[in-house]
């Protein structure tokens, strides 16, 4: 079999893939389940590599993402749910629908504001019929919570949950008053440490990490974004700690965390226009 630009050959692979006894012992054995965490990382090196401005890398990391589309669908026709093409036609239909200023009627010029309230108005549409078309649930109660996607990472779970549970007025008017929760969440974790409660640790250490989502979003930053640009700053100054224990002829684990801590004072000023992080006990 050889590579092609073809979708359909990507289809016919996944399908020899998953071909009882002369398939890929490996990928005969998996199920939505245990593909579902390679779909989601999958999607963060497609974003990865965005925030690197990697092209030759974005392409590769599409097609990863486009594999795992491919392999879900494989599974859903070996089970006779859809196929590939009912993926297709169902997000083709789905985006014709949501865009009559463009695929529809071309006289009528709409404004942004107007894009916005037909397209969220389609949308509850779709919400309506999708939930029609499933069966009844035995629960009484459903809750405000209930649309929040349980398979979200967890950060932009937080995040949809607090926004959820605002719209009925269950937050807070001022962020203040949640970078006062926060102190006390972590006070909360200082006490459970004193107790040495590992699962009281954990615990806590979530409950500060959701006060964090909720801080983050009562000052408009994306807290999944906020947190790789840490990340990305962390790993600029460790890199630099790094190099310049290494102009000396030191390794890191012949350096002492003195020794560290003072490199990461100097990175922070040599790479202030870069980025913000916190590491251990370094200040921000």
């Amino acid at each position: 079999m050889t590579p092609s630009r073809d979708i359909s050959r990507l289809i016919e692979i996944m399908a020899a893939l998953r071909t009882p006894v002369t398939g890929c012992p490996w990928d005969l054995i998996q199920n939505f389940e245990t593909i579902a965490p390679y779909t989601i990382e999958e999607a963060y090196e497609v974003a990865d590599a965005i925030t690197r401005g990697d092209l030759d890398d974005l392409r590769e990391e599409l097609g990863d993402l486009l594999l795992q589309v491919v392999y879900h669908a494989r599974m859903a026709e070996e089970q006779n749910a859809f196929a590939f093409g009912d993926v297709v036609e169902a997000i083709t239909r789905k985006m014709i629908r949501r865009h009559p200023h463009v695929f529809a009627d071309k006289d009528g010029n709409i404004q942004p504001a107007g894009v916005k309230s037909a397209w969220e108005r389609i949308k509850a549409e779709e919400k309506a019929e999708r939930a029609a078309r499933r069966p009844p649930e035995d629960t009484a109660h459903k809750s405000l919570l209930a649309s929040v996607k349980a398979g979200l990472p967890a950060l932009t779970r937080a995040m949809e949950l607090q926004r959820k549970a605002s719209t009925v007025g269950f937050d807070w008017n001022d962020p203040r008053a949640v970078l006062a929760k926060i102190r006390e969440e972590a006070d909360e974790i200082e006490a459970a440490l004193d107790r040495n409660d590992k699962q009281e640790i954990a615990e806590e250490t979530g409950d500060l990490m959701f006060a964090l989502v909720n801080l983050a979003r009562h000052v408009d930053a994306d807290p999944e974004t906020a947190l790789r640009a840490t990340n990305a700053k962390f790993e600029r100054r460790f890199a630099y700690i790094e190099k310049a224990l290494a102009a000396r002829g030191r390794s890191l684990e012949g350096a002492s965390l003195e020794e560290m801590d003072a490199l990461w004072n100097e990175a922070k000023t040599a790479n202030e226009a870069v980025v913000p992080a916190k590491a251990g006990t370094h200040t921000a």
